[in-house]
């Protein structure tokens, strides 16, 4: 797609000049460490979003578990089983490269969200490994955050989206199935059908 370079914005200035500046709200909720009001949100939280860069790129990955999986161990250090999953562990390489993560925090039926600023490390600590085991199983690896910067975002996005109206929900099968996905982009070298099949059954037996 062509952009006119006449209506690009290239300049901080400009861009300052396009939004205006920001209310004294959003400059006051922003604070260097884990207050108690905002400890709240991370307990109620099963889901979170965690963004990495790297020198491959960018990554946003979702991680989730029940209510409070991560866990504030005082206001300026988070804690984060990691999970099996695909292993690709694109965002954990990152880390490895570049320890700067963002993370954003999602509750059900709230539509504030909270969003956390820091840096992470990976660690194997035995007892850290043992704190967070599901089903008898510990994670590989806990993520530390230390944590730099908290604020929470408004609703204005999930009253938009209407994410939490069940009338907005959509069937799964009206999108392609995750064997179709892949079938497709392997050119058939995937048995989508077998995929999907066997799909339900991997996924409660390896969640831990």
């Amino acid at each position: 797609m062509h952009i006119d370079d006449a209506q690009r914005i290239t300049d901080p200035d400009a861009l300052q000049a396009l939004y205006g500046e920001p209310s004294a709200a959003s400059i006051t909720k922003e604070v260097d460490h884990v207050h108690p009001h905002y400890r709240a949100f991370i307990e109620a939280a099963p889901f979170v979003v965690l963004a990495t860069a790297g020198p491959d790129g960018l990554d946003a990955s979702p991680r989730g578990d029940p209510a409070g999986f991560v866990t504030v161990a005082d206001d300026k250090t988070l804690l984060i089983p990691d999970r099996r999953g695909n292993n690709r562990i694109d965002s954990l390489r990152n880390i490895l490269a570049d320890p700067r993560v963002a993370l954003l925090f999602l509750v059900p039926g709230v539509g504030e969200t909270l969003r956390v600023n820091g840096h992470a490390c990976i660690s194997t600590d035995p007892v850290l490994l043992a704190r967070f085991a599901m089903q008898d199983k510990p994670p590989r690896s806990v993520l530390v955050i230390d944590v730099e910067t908290v604020f929470f975002q408004c609703s204005r996005a999930l009253v938009r989206s209407a994410l939490w109206d069940p009338a907005r929900q959509i069937e799964r099968a009206s999108l392609p199935s995750t064997g179709r996905m892949l079938a497709d982009l392997s050119a058939g070298n995937i048995d989508g059908q077998a995929y999907d099949r066997a799909l339900p059954g991997r996924v409660r037996e390896t969640l831990y």
